[in-house]
């Protein structure tokens, strides 16, 4: 392995997470980012050297330059890499070479449920003292870190469909949680296009354990051979039967091949994360791990950051934050709470992520929140695109009895709600942009009115 490494745009969850994992492995680190953040910040701590605004003076000349499709041709540090002829991966490459270094490569993958399966897998083999290596796409909270080097076998990893560079990876078990038109961008026909890509990719793969979600219609479409299958309501592998709901936890009965196993009690909530545990039941099973001794970290686990992550208290509100920004990760997510809390009065705070997916899921979007008492609907999140004549938030609550639509930063958004609320809500903030801060912001906001009075 190389031992120098330069990531342009290192301050996200993703090229973070890789940066870490080669810090940890013994090599050295440098990258840059437009600003600031707690990532970086944790980098430095490690060790990196990381600058703030991109200069081809920030580019060590030995290095590696590790990249996403986010940057753009016009980047000063890429445009110098290609000038001197320096070796660039794209941040999927690297993963695919780290990847090799383990025996027992388990690659979690589907439009929902990566980050979540990934992370609960790290968590309870971690726990259980089998030591994995893991790469995942958020901070799993009780650890503290969302990628770490270890000596040992395993090494578990979010494999992204985003940009088609999934089909880069050959795991020696690859889950498959679910599939569904997302990523409109990249996947022009939808489900269909999706499809071809994830078909193109099984054709290619050889020795490969392939696990899937029986249940799933858009799973149906693959082309697999004898896939180890997980289930609740069809024939499957692995199936969970009993299942039980309560305030704190929820619970399930494991049979395979219609023989118990074993009893899982989980603290996530929602008929979602049941799937997510057996999902990862599933392929550690597949990859002989004696699953009975890892059942108390099941319960154990908390969930992963901005994956329906309580955040904080304010006056006896409650306030979530989850990353959801499909509707169907909205309505997963908000039937979960309303599944824990039947009685009382959620508030979802939703932030629509980019005008293109608020268009093509226009439809989708107003049927996902059967769940929700209130709905407040943010300004558009743009995240560098233009926007589009008659797609905005105004127009998107027209036809709900329930919604209102609150302009301005979330700052902003956190002083109209907070006198709003009462005592016993519960608020949950439903984006991939800025909403993360909602807690934040009302927590700020009940400061303020303290001060004032």
């Amino acid at each position: 392995m190389n031992k120098n490494y330069h990531f342009i745009a290192v301050g996200g969850i993703g090229m973070s997470g890789l940066a870490k994992y080669l810090l940890e492995a013994g090599c050295s680190v440098s990258g840059s980012d437009i600003c600031d953040s707690k990532y970086i910040t944790k980098l430095k701590e490690m060790g990196a050297d990381i600058h703030i605004g991109h200069s081809e003076e920030n580019l060590p000349a030995d290095s590696i330059v590790i990249v996403s499709s986010a940057i753009r041709e016009n980047n000063p540090e890429l445009i110098k890499a290609k000038r001197e002829g320096m070796t660039i991966l794209h941040r999927s490459d690297l993963l695919e070479k780290l990847s090799h270094v383990k025996s027992k490569f388990i690659g979690f993958s589907g439009t929902h449920g990566k980050t979540t399966t990934s992370g609960l897998a790290s968590y309870v083999l971690a726990k259980g003292g089998l030591r994995p290596s893991y790469v995942v796409g958020g901070i799993i909270p009780d650890l503290a870190t969302n990628a770490h080097h270890d000596s040992e076998d395993f090494f578990i990893a979010e494999l992204d469909e985003s940009d088609g560079t999934i089909v880069k990876y050959s795991p020696d078990i690859l889950v498959i949680n679910n599939l569904e038109a997302d990523h409109l961008d990249y996947y022009k026909d939808g489900l269909a296009s999706l499809l071809d890509t994830f078909n193109n990719y099984l054709a290619k793969l050889k020795n490969t354990k392939i696990v899937i979600n029986a249940d799933d219609k858009g799973i149906s479409g693959l082309k697999i051979t004898n896939p180890v299958t997980f289930g609740i309501t069809n024939s499957a592998d692995y199936t969970a039967k009993n299942i039980e709901y309560h305030d704190t936890h929820s619970m399930f009965d494991l049979y395979k091949n219609n023989k118990f196993l074993y009893s899982v009690k989980l603290s996530i909530p929602g008929l979602h994360n049941i799937y997510n545990a057996l999902s990862v039941i599933t392929a550690l099973t597949t990859s002989g791990v004696d699953i009975k001794p890892l059942l108390p970290y099941f319960e154990e686990f908390s969930g992963m950051g901005r994956r329906l992550q309580k955040v904080c208290e304010v006056n006896g509100i409650t306030v979530y934050d989850d990353y959801a920004h499909h509707p169907t990760e909205i309505k997963a997510t908000l039937n979960a709470l309303r599944t824990a809390n039947p009685d009382k009065h959620i508030v979802a705070v939703f932030q629509p992520h980019r005008y293109t997916r608020l268009k093509a899921f226009w439809n989708e979007f107003k049927n996902a929140f059967p769940s929700a008492s209130r709905i407040v609907v943010t300004d558009v999140y743009a995240a560098s695109e233009d926007a589009i004549d008659g797609i905005n938030s105004s127009e998107f609550i027209k036809g709900f009895a329930n919604a209102e639509h609150y302009s301005g930063s979330i700052a902003d958004v956190a002083r109209k709600l907070l006198p709003t609320l009462r005592q016993g809500d519960i608020v949950a903030g439903l984006g991939a942009g800025t909403i993360t801060s909602l807690g934040k912001e009302l927590l700020n906001a009940q400061k303020e009115v303290c001060l004032s009075n």
